[in-house]
């Protein structure tokens, strides 16, 4: 039940009809994992704290810096060299007490990443790697948890919700990351963050839309990103959004699928 502070709180959710009283309380009983306490880890753990979500897990085996600080908004100053588990976990105590975070300080690993998962009702993934995207859509394909996927580049960002051990209204199955990225980029091809560079607020832009999704997800509200894609651009402010469906060459659920252990040899 929520809490007298918690109506307050959470009034302006309450009064909205598609989440309510009830819908709040979904989010208060959600458990949710966040890949990444970075750029876009960051919005989405503070928009998803702010709205109630009952128990955040942060995986992120990283330590605070000095070049974070322009896009990484849930850490500060004074929290250089500290793990970012421990910091966006302070953060988030300070924003909302209601909340219980389980840090894990950890990187996603073959032999971690379904453990990790399997714990949880959804998993977001703010990663900046193909090789932890990859793992993490494969894991949650096998541990049956949604997927709320983004990936940022200088000025552009791309979103989408995965639920590929689903099917679509027309009984086909839904389509898994490796429908829309059939092979993974080979290392050094793309060049990272550091390299390259980001404009910081757009990491805020799509990490909302990332806790978005995930408040949509939990509440049963609107229409979700299964099957579609939203590509934005800062630089002109345009946004667009490509379809896209099942590939029966996919291997998860695919013609010829293959198994978590298959597919970990592989990677």
């Amino acid at each position: 039940m929520l809490s007298p502070a918690e109506l307050e709180r959470y009034a302006r959710h309450i009064v909205l009809q598609e989440i309510g009283g009830a819908g709040q309380q979904k989010l208060k009983n959600a458990r949710v994992l966040v890949i990444g306490a970075g750029g876009l880890g960051a919005p989405v753990l503070q928009y998803l704290a702010a709205a109630g979500v009952g128990t955040l897990g942060v995986a992120d085996d990283d330590t605070v810096s000095l070049s974070n600080l322009q896009r990484q908004v849930i850490h500060d100053t004074d929290q250089l060299g500290e793990p970012k588990v421990a910091s966006a976990a302070e953060a988030i105590a300070r924003l909302n007490p209601n909340v219980k975070v389980e840090p894990h300080p950890t990187r996603l690993a073959g032999h971690n990443a379904m453990q990790l998962v399997s714990r949880y009702d959804l998993v977001v993934d703010g990663s900046d790697n193909f090789d932890t995207r990859y793992l993490v859509s494969d894991a949650c394909f096998f541990a049956q948890k949604p997927l709320v996927t983004a990936a940022v580049g200088q000025f552009d960002g791309s979103l989408t919700t995965l639920k590929p051990f689903e099917t679509g209204p027309d009984g086909t199955a839904n389509p898994t990351y490796r429908c829309l990225f059939p092979q993974k980029p080979r290392d050094g091809l793309l060049p990272t963050c550091a390299q390259a560079g980001i404009l910081g607020a757009l990491t805020g832009i799509i990490g909302a839309m990332q806790a978005m999704e995930v408040l949509k997800e939990l509440t049963g509200t609107g229409e979700g990103l299964v099957g579609r894609m939203i590509l934005f651009d800062a630089r002109t402010v345009r946004m667009e959004t490509i379809r896209y469906k099942r590939s029966a060459k996919n291997p998860l659920n695919g013609d010829t699928p293959k198994t978590w252990a298959e597919l970990l040899e592989e990677a």
